[in-house]
């Protein structure tokens, strides 16, 4: 795979004939000659970066290419549309819905999985553990939990390092960036949706500090990516209505819902999945997509439910209610006073605090990881081994420092807990005493968000106990994340925020009203609006996990003031891992200083372009010595009074043209026979590159020198900017309408019809400061 286009200053000009241009000199504009000590991406850091877009995926530095977003408009797609009956409309939308359908199903019926895999795995080493110590073998009893956490971990690394390294990780960052229009290697592919599956069950269960509810994102993504695959040649699946579906932006639009549905199947949150794919993950949105996802995550709901009710007759072994996060937190009163919304605005500001730094040591620890794990697949499984030895003895290790708490009377919940859910674990106390440590730490990550969010007493957990599980998770989660097994960052996030806040709710007991498990639930709150940088979405989410709408205004407040507090500092923490990783991801916004530059300040040569009727040989040789996946193509005389710009090429499309072999000995035009050879189909994006590769076009000799019509397969709309325009004037262009290539057009008659193609690379801070290194940017 390649970027758009070849990004070389130092190129010459390349001579095809009568199609070569070169492109025009720039100047630099008198800017800024401040340095800028601006973050470099990691990779950066390790290799040069002057040919192609690089960007690390899983622990692979390789090229990456964007997507086609663009409605190509050349005759043979015209003519397809205008052929297409009401039959084949219908078939269309029909298709669509039923993917929707199936995407809701797929993903429902892998989060009911993965589900019933962790809480049995997790369960059985549970148990096994309780019973060694109920009978006073403390020894075996870290031997058997650590040795099953061992084991479990060194599972899931060998299945992210040796087969899909893209896999590691929550995965939110890589489907954000591939609905922006960035084509990662392997993000999507069935192997990472194996091990995505497998490797997030096993870490889960593994007592690693992770959640299964980020991984359920990028799982949901890489269900809708193999069901829109458009059909395979290759299984026979060559039915004639998946066709429609071979182009990027039907894809990009499944991959939307299966995100949607990800969020959904992860949280029992069907509205605040769609949510989430609006203001997180997609980058494109309307009306009609919002109606799809609501359908996909519903259908999400239902299957969710309807397993619920199966397996609480026992009939899924040690699965239970607590599989599924549904945490009832009810707030008894619903009227707040002025020290309860002080408190709130108290947590709101402290979670924006814990949550920047949160980050910004996440980053270090990713930066410091990846050192290790370009080494080989042996090294990071090594380094999931040792994560998981110090997970276990913190986890196994820290409950002895707590004190034994006699059993309250006259409780309806049995004290101490023998089995694998509740809140008045044993651990080492005698009879009638429980551990409150314990009961947070020998559990599995739902129990724990549960017992913390639980309501009652203030002194069911102590104040040491808070503290030291909040410094633990805290700590544990930052240098878990970045291990190659698959780790999402809501669970460790949840827990950390839930426990400072229960932990101020004690504190406040005499002065608040509000109840400690609504203080945990706001202290979680704030947490992720400190991390994650989501408001709307976290919102629905948590009313949706918690069931009281009696919340709603006060969990709004502390996300608007952690979000306010946290954004002081630095960005969320998946912008943070996107930037780290190299993926060129195009903003909303235009960053300040592109109103300084216009469009033709960035463009870079060499500039490659193609008669409307060319020779052969040209094209193969332009195909083999550059790495541009979009040709301008001139008509020039005879074909018309003076040079002008017919269109855009697409590489993947003279591939095709080439592997046709319609040539013809004289310059002319062949359209209308070309048009009756070819159909639009065989131009349609294949499945996942499997797609004509230029090793697979065989030219003979004399056929170099015969010519070929460009015109049946060339976008003639493609979009145009006068290369006066504004940087963040054109930047906002390209991401909004969702494009790969950017022609920029000449401000005077009588000068060459194209000065450059303007692509994603060219927007990048990376390839600015690279052509003008004295520039500074802030300013």
């Amino acid at each position: 795979m390649s970027e758009d286009r070849s990004k070389d200053d130092n190129d010459i000009e390349i001579d095809f004939g009568a199609g070569a241009r070169m492109q025009r000199e720039r100047s630099a504009p008198s800017l800024s000659s401040s340095s800028s000590s601006l973050r470099e991406p990691l990779l950066l850091t390790r290799r040069t970066n002057n040919t192609s877009q690089l960007a690390i995926v899983g622990a692979n530095v390789c090229p990456i290419e964007s997507l086609d977003y663009e409605i190509i408009e050349n005759d043979l797609f015209k003519q397809d549309w205008r052929s297409r009956t009401k039959t084949e409309i219908f078939q269309y939308i029909f298709c669509k819905w039923t993917l929707a359908l199936l995407i809701g199903l797929s993903t429902g019926l892998v989060g009911i999985f993965n589900n019933i895999a962790v809480e049995n795995l997790a369960g059985f080493k549970l148990l096994l553990t309780n019973n060694l110590m109920l009978k006073d073998k403390y020894y075996q009893a870290f031997v058997a939990y650590a040795g099953c956490n061992m084991v479990l971990a060194t599972a899931a690394a060998a299945l992210c390092a040796y087969i899909a390294p893209a896999a590691a990780g929550s995965g939110i960052p890589e489907v954000k960036a591939y609905l922006n229009g960035v084509d990662a290697h392997s993000i999507l592919a069935p192997s990472t949706l194996f091990v995505k599956i497998f490797g997030s069950i096993f870490g889960v269960a593994a007592g690693f500090v992770v959640g299964k509810e980020g991984p359920m994102v990028h799982t949901g993504a890489c269900v809708a990516s193999l069901l829109g695959q458009g059909g395979s040649r290759k299984y026979r699946l060559t039915w004639k209505w998946l066709r429609y579906f071979k182009n990027d932006r039907d894809r990009r639009d499944l991959i939307t819902c299966g995100a949607a549905a990800g969020v959904a199947a992860a949280f029992r949150a069907p509205v605040g999945g769609v949510l989430f794919a609006l203001e997180e993950a997609a980058s494109w949105w309307r009306s009609a997509l919002l109606w799809r996802t609501f359908f996909t995550t519903a259908v999400v709901a239902v299957v969710l439910r309807g397993f619920m009710v199966f397996c609480r007759g026992g009939k899924c072994g040690l699965f239970g209610e607590g599989g599924l996060i549904m945490f009832d937190v009810n707030s008894a009163k619903p009227t707040y006073s002025v020290p309860d919304l002080l408190a709130v605005i108290f947590l709101g500001v402290i979670g924006g605090i814990f949550g920047s730094l949160y980050n910004y040591l996440v980053d270090k620890v990713l930066r410091t990881y990846s050192i290790i794990n370009e080494r080989g697949p042996s090294l990071k499984v090594l380094l999931v081994i040792t994560i998981s030895l110090l997970t276990s003895c913190c986890s196994y290790g820290l409950p002895w420092l707590s004190r034994c708490i006699p059993c309250p009377a006259h409780l309806e919940d049995q004290c101490p807990t023998v089995g694998r859910t509740g809140n008045y674990k044993n651990f080492q106390c005698p009879p009638h005493h429980y551990n409150d440590l314990a009961s947070l730490f020998m559990n599995t990550n739902d129990d724990a968000i549960r017992n913390l969010f639980s309501s009652g007493s203030v002194k069911e957990f102590q104040l040491s106990t808070l503290i030291v599980f909040f410094a633990a998770i805290y700590f544990l989660g930052i240098i878990t994340y970045g291990i190659a097994v698959p780790s999402g960052l809501f669970i460790p996030v949840i827990l950390a925020g839930a426990s400072y806040g229960r932990l101020l709710g004690n504190l406040l007991g005499s002065l608040s009203d509000l109840d400690v498990g609504f203080f945990a639930l706001l202290g979680a709150a704030s947490f992720l609006g400190g991390t994650m940088r989501m408001t709307v979405s976290l919102c629905v989410i948590l009313l949706e996990l918690t069931n009281d709408l009696l919340m709603l205004p006060l969990v709004m407040l502390v996300l608007l003031i952690s979000k306010t507090v946290a954004d002081c500092f630095n960005k969320g923490v998946y912008d943070q891992i996107v930037k780290m990783k190299g993926l060129p991801y195009m903003e909303a916004h235009a960053e300040p200083y592109m109103r300084h530059l216009v469009a033709s300040d960035v463009v870079s040569g060499p500039l490659v372009t193609f008669s409307g009727v060319e020779k052969v040989g040209n094209i193969l040789h332009a195909l083999k010595i550059t790495r541009h996946n979009g040709f301008p193509v001139i008509n020039e005389p005879p074909f018309s009074d003076a040079p002008e710009l017919c269109g855009l090429v697409l590489r993947s499309h003279l591939l095709v043209l080439l592997k046709g072999k319609k040539f013809a000995r004289q310059r002319v035009m062949t359209g209308t026979e070309m048009m009756s050879r070819f159909k639009a189909h065989d131009f349609a994006k294949a499945g996942s590159g499997k797609g004509v590769k230029l090793e697979d076009i065989d030219i003979k000799e004399d056929e170099m020198e015969m010519y070929v019509d460009l015109h049946p397969i060339t976008n003639t709309s493609p979009y145009t900017v006068v290369e006066t325009m504004s940087l963040a004037k054109a930047a906002v262009l390209f991401r909004e309408v969702g494009l790969r290539h950017l022609l920029v057009v000449p401000k005077t008659p009588g000068r060459p019809p194209i000065v450059g193609i303007l692509t994603r690379h060219d927007f990048m801070m990376e390839h600015i400061l690279g052509l003008y290194p004295h520039f500074n940017p802030h300013k």
